[in-house]
């Protein structure tokens, strides 16, 4: 069972993680910018205050961190203030569409990658792209870095990263995930959903940390 201090240490650790205050965290997840502030955590008499399950649900969200992941910020993996660090590739989103730096699994191949350092343990296969151009606000900006890992398994509601046989790369979230057909969600109101038979897709992967 986790107590209340590491509890509120994943919250922390989660932020950092994000490049986010945990103010900034709160606005993210629509919540209200002092919620997790420090004065919130123990009531006037000492007693210890939790954060609702509702408000941790919605960081876990608005950052695409799965549960497991954030039970072990909880239980300390990666939680020393990102002293640790681990490299991965690293491929501008433009890039990524050209084809030649990945294997049919979406695991990444070839030449042509930089690297990039991250506070915390990651897969063994996952890799980082960074957001090129708005189209994928208003979560993430161009400039952006997002965490993908082709191993980890696809859920509805998850954030992805899809690369259509065309060669099309995107940001979206899963709405539906069918053996015949995918429905995507487009982060950004300005962008149509997107709607693929399988046959159409390249692959996918799971967003499972992102660095604003």
């Amino acid at each position: 069972m986790l107590s209340h201090k590491q509890i509120w240490s994943a919250i922390d650790t989660l932020a950092e993680h994000n490049g986010l205050s945990v103010s900034a965290l709160a606005r993210r997840a629509g919540l209200d910018p002092t919620a997790f502030n420090r004065s919130k955590r123990l009531a006037a008499d000492g007693r210890q205050r939790w954060p609702s399950t509702e408000s941790v649900s919605r960081i876990l969200e608005a950052t695409g961190c799965s549960l497991t992941e954030f039970a072990g910020l909880a239980n300390g993996s990666g939680s020393e203030a990102g002293t640790a660090s681990s490299a991965v590739p690293l491929l501008g989103s433009a890039q990524a569409g050209a084809g030649g730096y990945f294997d049919d699994g979406g695991f990444p191949t070839g030449h042509g990658w930089d690297v990039v350092e991250l506070p915390a343990a990651t897969a063994r296969h996952a890799y980082a792209l960074k957001i090129q151009g708005e189209s994928m606000l208003p979560l993430y900006r161009d400039g952006d870095t997002l965490i993908v890992d082709p191993e980890a398994t696809v859920r509805t509601g998850d954030r992805v990263v899809v690369r259509t046989r065309d060669g099309e790369i995107m940001a979206k979230m899963l709405r539906k995930y069918a053996p015949d057909r995918v429905e995507l969600a487009s982060l950004n109101p300005e962008h149509a959903d997107r709607s693929f038979g399988m046959g159409e897709i390249d692959w996918i992967a799971r967003i499972v940390w992102a660095s604003q």
